[in-house]
């Protein structure tokens, strides 16, 4: 769901309200401001939820239309639906273009027929910035598994892929030298095949199964 609102405080807690009314919960939410545009100075309000079992879409809609502070309300399908599980590729840019070769490809393979897996890719550089990226891979909506590309990568990267493994999402690192190979799931020599392998674990039809090869070198 879409909402166009006027940007001042009490906005948030009005909606969330409207929702909690119709016994609906919410699962995801983002928030934008506008800068220039139609909706300069408005604000984007996008949530998924969870309708009551009896489901009172029309009501909803209409309840949250009442709010003053509402100005457009429009439906959609959930980002799932559409995009689907989402495999985040990091690292350098031309290790990180090989691997989306192969998870693109092998995605479009599963795509084909029926599944949503999309492909998400950042060439950076640095220490810390990698690890700010690695890091912030726990709190991107659908991520399902995250594939580290580069010739070397150690120190505060290394944690940062402890720190998502714990959130529950896998690693896959390509052979490379630091520390980060000894810490992810699989590690995997040929970027290609790295991509490969991560869209496997993430279809619902692959028979490939990270936790079955877990700690082991290809």
């Amino acid at each position: 769901m879409r909402i166009i609102a006027e940007n001042r405080k009490g906005v948030l807690r009005d909606i969330a309200t409207v929702v909690a009314d119709h016994d609906a919960n919410i699962l995801m939410i983002s928030q934008e401001v506008f800068d220039t545009g139609q909706y300069a100075d408005m604000a984007e309000l996008y949530f998924e939820y969870e309708p009551s079992p009896d489901d009172e879409r029309d009501k909803l809609l209409a309840d949250l239309n009442a709010i003053p502070s509402i100005h457009e309300v429009k439906t959609y399908p959930p980002f799932g639906n559409i995009f689907g599980s989402r495999v985040i590729i990091i690292g350098g840019g031309a290790q990180v273009a090989q691997v989306a070769l192969g998870a693109v490809n092998e995605a479009d393979r599963h795509n084909i027929r029926g599944e949503r897996i999309s492909v998400d890719t950042i060439p950076l550089v640095g220490e810390r910035t990698l690890a700010l990226a690695v890091d912030a891979v726990a709190r991107l909506p659908r991520a399902s598994i995250l594939v580290l590309a580069g010739s070397i990568m150690g120190g505060e990267i290394t944690r940062a892929v402890e720190r998502v493994r714990e959130a529950g999402i896998p690693v896959i690192a390509l052979k490379m030298a630091g520390s980060v190979p000894e810490h992810a799931d699989l590690v995997v020599t040929d970027p290609i095949q790295a991509g490969v392998f991560a869209v496997m674990h993430v279809s619902g039809k692959a028979v490939f199964d990270i936790k079955r090869v877990r700690g082991r070198e290809f």
